[in-house]
């Protein structure tokens, strides 16, 4: 089932599956920004990822001397939430563990994800809850996908790439679906990028994003353009599928990343896992701004 939530500037869908932003469209314009998911490309719109993000070493990872088996960005994004708190303009659904996810992810957890309308933005807010009584392991993450180009008389070269504030930032390049991080380089995010394919050769562009932050696809040739903003979240990956003309752009905010070349699999050793005492609360939130 989706559920609508509207203010005066955007309507926006939301699927129960998953939790996931489907569609979030302009009052004014009528035009729709979110990706609406065509198989020929990709068929998810703005999945959410937990409690890994990337790929795991063989597709399973190690802890407390047992083999779970996990697939690329966990399971969240196929689970069906329930709808705890619903207005005209927001709404939060929930995920718990269960007796299914234990047998994959051995924590007790609840993740709670609330979508809120602002004038032209919608806030796409996370909260994870230790449930459980051992330390709670975790990744999450966004991976909206944009329509590019957001007009149909324009093409997907017409658009730039813009991240603010103009500083370089740390790039971090993958060997496969996995991070190298003993090669990683400054990228150049303190100028523009135009927008071309051999941009996702080698897969999503990957950065590390201290502070605050907003990455943006604008076109010279038009008024209408979408950015992510955020405070402080450690990575963001930036994909298009290549060697299609796929005609969208995801920009995704992680707290977390696939595992590193040379992993050994153990969770309790994963690159950059989020750790949460019992009874803690992990909250943050992410912003979408479309014109």
């Amino acid at each position: 089932m989706t559920v609508i939530i509207e203010n005066d500037q955007l309507i926006a869908t939301i699927a129960e599956e998953g939790a996931e932003l489907i569609s979030l469209k302009s009052k004014e314009s009528g035009l729709e920004y979110i990706w609406q998911g065509d198989p020929e490309f990709w068929g998810r719109h703005a999945p959410v990822l937990f409690p890994f993000v990337g790929r795991l070493k063989e597709d399973r990872y190690s802890y407390q001397g047992k083999t779970y088996p996990m697939g690329q960005h966990g399971f969240a994004r196929d689970q069906v939430f329930e709808v705890i708190e619903k207005g005209d303009e927001m709404i939060s659904l929930s995920l718990k563990s269960s007796e299914t996810t234990r047998k994959i992810y051995p924590f007790d957890f609840e993740l709670v994800l609330t979508y809120k309308l602002e004038e032209s933005a919608i806030i796409v807010g996370y909260q994870v809850i230790n449930s459980g009584k051992e330390e709670l392991l975790f990744s999450i993450g966004g991976h909206p996908a944009f329509n590019i180009p957001i007009e149909d008389q324009l093409s997907f070269t017409d658009y730039y790439l813009s991240f603010e504030p103009k500083v370089d930032r740390i790039q971090l390049p993958l060997e496969g679906p996995f991070v190298d991080l003993e090669h990683k380089t400054l990228g150049q995010t303190s100028v523009d990028y135009d927008l071309k394919r051999s941009l996702f050769e080698k897969d999503a562009l990957i950065y590390e994003t201290p502070g605050k932050t907003e990455i943006s696809f604008k076109s010279d040739k038009s008024k209408h353009s979408v950015s992510l903003s955020y405070d402080d979240i450690p990575f963001v990956g930036i994909w298009s599928p290549y060697g299609v003309e796929a005609p969208f752009v995801c920009i995704e905010p992680w707290w977390g990343i696939a595992d590193k070349v040379g992993s050994t699999g153990e969770l309790i050793n994963k690159f950059a896992i989020n750790r949460l005492a019992p009874e803690g609360l992990f909250k943050t939130n992410y912003a979408i701004h479309v014109k």
